[in-house]
């Protein structure tokens, strides 16, 4: 029979045992060892049974095996360490409180999923994981960051295979009060919410759920409230669920409910209101729109609010094309806003004019979200050192007049979280080495010393430990295997095959991703005759495991999967290529660490980092890359493999995907296969072990989260603080009425005559030009802007490359027509072809970037002319 109603029971613990709630509810025994070691400990089928999730395993240990946990001194012993422990890591000094003053009392992280642990599936692949791993590294480096996303009842759906192959989705309840949760509460009691104006005199209202990171709070708005109607209950049903509307009331929640939630959560708890906002990719852009209000509700006009919000907001894309973001029709985001919906008090327009595309090539009747959140930050980066020159290129068009290399996108590189994503074996090797608190120090705030030991590690250490993960991903797969047939409808008597999938002595490559089409996971089958060789070479052969979801409504994706499982269906080869359904967090932290190659093969530069092959990197696992997002930076043949990139612009897809197929299988016949199978004088593969090394001391410490949330608080945090502190109302109003005037002057600006001393055109290296530059400035004066040289080799067709910009000075007095004479050296430091031009630049104290204004001024053509001057 089928319940009516569903409600939690909770156990009472005993009073020696009370201590396991606290460390249950806080998220750090996710990447805490000996935590997970003590639960286990309490019942160690209940923990294979609660899928290592505390919450659930205390919810089912029987009352009888309590009170004998309550009169055991050793497990108590083990209990007030493990609280004690968390209770330091709580409250002691860390990375960021040694650090010099000026840094944000705190900064709000928004993201509209969060990968922090299995049991809390609230991710659907990269953007979510890495957005966990963000908030677990700041939680160990001291960071006070506060979290913000949405509590999705459905979580993203769960794979399942047909007979056939086709992926099939799930989507299981979650209810909140059996998840590692707590609800915000008044001072009364009563249910914390935030509420959002709709249309029709309609409300969203949602309930605000905290998990606690670490250090980190972590709050996420569910609109499953009763007080709501059913159509906006459903609003957080799924992540990346429904249509347009849908989408856009769950990004409105995350955005303005996520602020309301923060200013709430802030109220109630006395945590250090957020100085830094920090927009996790466009979904959350409408944050800044709810900070305007905030402003313009305490009397600033909309202008002013504006750009004191910008100087404390930090947006990160992860996009590299734009059929990634989130756009929706004006005529929607209009109705959403105004005098009868959210945000009354702001003119639907200007809500508008943030996120339309008004500039060439965009689509000037829809609403942007990226567009929207770069507006909305005087900050904004890239998530690899490719992938923020593919954003400069993509958004340069928010910036006219200047060059791609000159947007103001910089570009932070992704990092993982070591002590989620390190094997317990690979962390108790490091822990010999160096001793625990070493190998904490090293795993969390990084730094290259720290894994210098790794050189001292014995190969028979590094390949025994190598053969141990193979072989428990060998059994991780047979059983993973097992059930994916069985949910197929396989009975027992068909799967014998199973119990010889796999040998823990062959080379294992790992593929594991979400299916959209440019990561090509399809691409090893492009010559199925050569990768039967591989797989079965009688002296060196392959074996491969390949794990990935297609997004629900993409029917081309779910075709990938089902080629692909298909292949690894047949009878000749599937003992040596599998595919595993339902790819999570769970079944990744068993399949890094037990591959000895990881594989990406995206589209370059379609691939923005790829963290995958990070997580792998730090168990000791080599690369096998297209170099693309992070491997394009820092790939070195000491520790990996290049896939060579055939993107000439007259290569047609299929023959791309040809040649570079060919290309991965020339890597592993030839170089890869042969160097893990030979063996030294020693019986041990010499040159493949050193790889391995090399890539743990000299990979490991650039990829941890823990360096990148460094880079963010020293290059985007500390800075936009500071422009937040700046930028107080009458500051901000006098930059937003510097800004107006400039605007509105700028058509008055120019560069009337350029002169040089050079009197041929050839120079020596090392030599100096003198240039006179006139300008005309209309009605701004000579604080108002910078007149620069621009300097550096030229191509065929003069366009400077590398550029040097150097200030000139004014010199005298305006000329009778008004003129100004600006003066400088040129300097002359490289040879080859070589030239110059000069511009005019909006400058002003409070600008991050020359750039910001997207005004610039450069000489006409008839000016540049007369100039006459490109050495040669």
């Amino acid at each position: 029979m089928k319940a009516i109603r569903r409600f939690t029971v909770r156990p009472v613990l005993p009073a020696p045992l009370r201590p396991l709630s606290d460390l249950a509810r806080n998220l750090r025994w996710s990447w805490h060892a000996e935590t997970r070691d003590l639960f286990q400990s309490v019942c160690p089928e209940g923990w294979a049974g609660a899928g290592g999730d505390p919450v659930r395993l205390l919810g089912s240990v029987r009352p009888d095996r309590l009170a004998e946990l309550a009169g055991d001194r050793r497990f108590l012993r083990r209990l007030t360490a493990a609280a004690d422990d968390l209770d330091d890591y709580l409250t002691g000094d860390r990375w960021y409180q040694q650090q010099a003053d000026g840094l944000p009392a705190a900064v709000a992280y928004f993201s509209p999923e969060f990968g922090i642990t299995a049991a809390l599936p609230q991710y659907s692949g990269g953007l979510g994981i890495l957005a966990g791993d963000h908030l677990k590294a700041a939680s160990d480096l001291g960071v006070p960051l506060i979290g913000v996303g949405l509590l999705y009842r459905h979580g993203y759906f769960r794979q399942t295979l047909s007979r056939d192959g086709w992926q099939q989705e799930h989507y299981p309840v979650l209810d909140p009060n059996e998840l590692p949760l707590t609800q915000l509460k008044e001072s009364d009691g009563t249910p914390a919410q935030v509420s959002l104006a709709l249309p029709g005199g309609k409300a969203l209202r949602a309930r605000i759920w905290l998990a606690q990171v670490g250090r980190v709070p972590l709050l996420l708005l569910d609109s499953d409230v009763e007080e709501n109607e059913l159509g906006e209950r459903g609003v957080t049903d799924r992540l990346y669920g429904g249509g347009s509307e849908h989408r856009l009331l769950q990004e409105m929640l995350l955005g303005i409910g996520g602020v309301r939630a923060v200013r709430t959560y802030c109220r109630l708890t006395g945590h250090p209101e957020p100085e830094v906002f920090h927009t996790n990719e466009g979904h959350a852009g409408f944050l800044g729109l709810e900070r305007v209000a905030e402003l313009c509700a305490d009397g600033l006009d909309f202008d002013s609010a504006l750009e004191a919000v910008r100087g404390g907001t930090v947006f990160t894309t992860h996009t590299p094309v734009p059929a990634g973001i989130d756009r929706f029709d004006r005529e929607l985001v209009g109705r959403h806003f105004g005098p009868d919906a959210e945000l009354p008090g702001i003119d639907v327009q200007r809500v508008l004019a943030l996120g339309m595309e008004t500039y060439p090539g965009g689509e000037p009747n829809l609403f942007n979200m990226a567009v929207m959140g770069l507006r909305l930050a005087q900050r904004a980066n890239g998530v690899s050192l490719l992938h923020g020159q593919v954003s400069r290129n993509m958004f340069a068009g928010l910036w006219p007049g200047f060059d791609a290399e000159e947007v103001p996108i910089t570009s932070v590189t992704n990092g993982v979280h070591a002590p989620t994503w390190v094997a317990p074996e690979v962390l108790r090797l490091g822990v010999r080495q160096i001793g625990a608190q070493r190998a904490e120090d090293a795993l969390s705030v990084g730094r290259s010393e720290r894994w210098d030991a790794v050189a001292d590690i014995p190969d028979q250490e590094i390949w025994e430990l190598r053969r141990t993960l193979r072989e428990q991903l060998v059994l991780e797969v047979r059983e993973r295997l097992r059930a994916s047939w069985r949910q197929r409808g396989a009975g027992d008597a068909e799967l014998g095959w199973i119990d010889g999938v796999l040998d823990p002595d062959v080379l294992t490559i790992g593929f594991a991703r979400r299916v959209p089409s440019y990561k090509r996971l399809t691409l090893m089958l492009r010559d199925r005759d050569r990768l039967m060789e591989l797989l079965l070479h009688p002296e060196r052969p392959v074996q491969i495991v390949v794990a990935g979801k297609a997004h629900p409504a993409d029917d081309g994706g779910k075709r990938l999967v089902q080629e692909l499982v298909r292949f690894t269906d047949d009878p000749r080869v599937r003992h040596r290529i599998v595919f595993l359904p339902d790819y999570g967090m769970a079944m990744a932290q068993k399949l890094y660490p037990g591959c000895d190659i990881w594989l990406n093969n995206p589209l370059r530069p379609l691939e923005a980092c790829g963290t995958s092959g990070m997580k792998a990197a730090l168990n000791g696992c080599l690369n096998l890359s297209v170099l693309d997002g992070w491997w394009d930076e820092w790939f070195q043949p000491d520790f990996g493999w290049a896939i060579p990139t055939a993107d000439g612009a007259g290569t047609d897809p299929d023959r791309r995907d040809d040649i570079e197929a060919a290309a991965l299988y020339d890597l592993l016949e030839q170089r890869i296969t042969p160097r893990f199978y030979e063996r030294g004088r020693a019986g041990l593969p010499d040159r493949w072990i050193e790889m391995v090394r090399q890539t743990l001391s000299l990979l490991g410490p650039k990829v941890l989260a823990g360096r990148m949330v460094r880079e963010y608080v020293d290059r985007l945090y500390a800075p936009a603080a500071r422009a937040h502190r700046a930028l107080t109302p009458d500051t901000a109003r006098d930059l937003a009425e510097w800004k107006a005037r400039v605007r509105a002057a700028w058509t008055g600006v120019s560069v009337d005559h350029v002169e040089t001393t050079a009197t041929t055109a050839t120079a020596e290296l090392g030599g100096t030009v003198g240039l006179r530059v006139r300008v005309g400035l209309g009605e701004l004066s000579p604080d108002d802007v910078e007149v620069q040289a621009v300097s550096g080799r030229v191509d065929a067709e003069d366009r400077i490359t590398d550029a040097t910009v150097v200030p000139l000075k004014p010199a005298g007095t305006p000329d009778l027509e008004g003129r100004l004479l600006y003066e400088g050296p040129l300097s002359l430091d490289r040879t080859g072809p070589y030239g110059y031009t000069v511009r005019i630049l909006p400058t002003h104290p409070l600008l991050s970037s020359a750039a910001e204004l997207g005004l610039v001024t450069v000489p006409s053509e008839e000016v540049g002319e007369g100039a006459g001057m490109v050495l040669r």
